[in-house]
């Protein structure tokens, strides 16, 4: 009985998946108790991310389009510099996997390991966003009053709900905004209303419900929150 026990007790720490970000699973209470012989030696501890080891594969791989330190010259191309790195890893994976599709960042994603991914995302996030700012004038308003109010009549949230009112975003979970180059943010929210991208059921929603003056406005006062 007490060797069912032990094996009982291994299997059930085994069972839990180690993904690149993901935080250790705790070990069950009766494990403690166990003799360390029986200890399963698959149970790896959470890596922290090599940031020499990102720097050198983001300045190979993503640079040239993304810029050397993170903040994109080009407005197709989004600014990657402060953004939550979580976030940028699943985007990567799901570049890779297919679920969101982009035939040039699909490439790229490809070349790199789960763990090339985190010390990628976590070497961007650490520098610095430049800021941005809003061009279209006669848009502001409508884009500040979407972004801080939602549309009311079409059940559409307020964007700061979920990217904070100063869009910084919240970490893991929705990404940072602030300063992102309106050209890109305003493709995105097409790609998204569209069909076009869709690995975000959340933000497929939402941009069903917006025109193209809407997008072109919320996008463009984003590009000017600091």
């Amino acid at each position: 009985m007490k060797l069912i026990a032990h094996l009982l007790i291994a299997a059930t720490a085994v069972a839990s998946p180690l993904f690149a970000y993901a935080s250790e699973a705790a070990a069950p209470a009766s494990a403690a108790s166990a003799p360390a012989a029986h200890a399963p030696a698959a149970v790896a501890k959470s890596v922290k991310p090599d940031l020499a080891k990102g720097e050198a594969t983001f300045a190979a791989v993503c640079a040239a389009c993304h810029g050397a330190d993170g903040n994109s010259a080009t407005p197709a191309y989004p600014k990657l510099a402060q953004q939550h790195p979580e976030y940028l890893v699943k985007q990567l994976q799901e570049f890779k996997s297919g679920k969101r599709v982009n035939p040039l960042m699909v490439g790229f994603a490809s070349m790199l390991s789960d763990e090339d991914m985190k010390n990628v995302a976590y070497w961007v996030a650490a520098k610095k966003s430049k800021a941005g700012s809003a061009s279209e004038k006669t848009l502001v308003q409508l884009g500040e009053r979407i972004y801080r109010g939602g549309i009311a009549d079409r059940q559409v949230p307020a964007c700061a709900g979920c990217h904070s009112p100063n869009g910084a975003g919240i970490p893991a979970q929705y990404p940072r905004l602030s300063g992102q180059h309106a050209d890109y943010a305003a493709a995105q929210l097409t790609a998204f209303r569209d069909g076009v991208r869709q690995n975000s059921l959340q933000m497929s929603q939402v941009a069903a419900k917006l025109n193209d003056r809407e997008i072109k406005a919320v996008a463009d006062y984003v590009a000017g929150l600091r």
